[in-house]
């Protein structure tokens, strides 16, 4: 009994970890999804990375400095426009699609992982 215990604590942690890591994606891997659903070049690739990097540096310095969700909202629009700019036409409306299903989620108590 205290083993099914144990290991029933040890599945709801591990649950409560993946769930909180797949919250924050880092930008290699938010690179990667895009990359799949989008089919980026590698020069895309390589341009959306440097636009995740900057925006997740920015977005670190504006938590560590108290700022909230409305202070976060200008770096996410203007990290939704740079990717967007660097899409063909295309890319531009399977984005669109994807940031739209995602805040869909989102706003019906989904959680979801990466997606600025």
């Amino acid at each position: 009994m205290k083993k099914f215990l144990l290991i029933c604590c040890f599945l709801i942690g591990i649950t409560a970890v993946s769930r909180a890591q797949g919250m924050r994606m880092s930008p290699e891997d938010r690179v990667a999804a895009l990359k799949t659903k989008l089919n980026l070049t590698d020069d895309q690739s390589s341009k959306i990375l440097v636009i995740y990097k900057d925006a997740a540096a920015k977005r670190d310095s504006v938590m560590k400095a108290g700022g909230d969700r409305s202070a976060m909202r200008p770096i996410m629009t203007a990290t939704n426009d740079k990717v967007q700019a660097v899409l063909t036409p295309d890319q531009q409306v399977a984005y669109k699609k994807m940031m739209d299903d995602m805040r869909a989620k989102m706003q019906n108590g989904g959680g979801g992982g990466g997606g600025n």
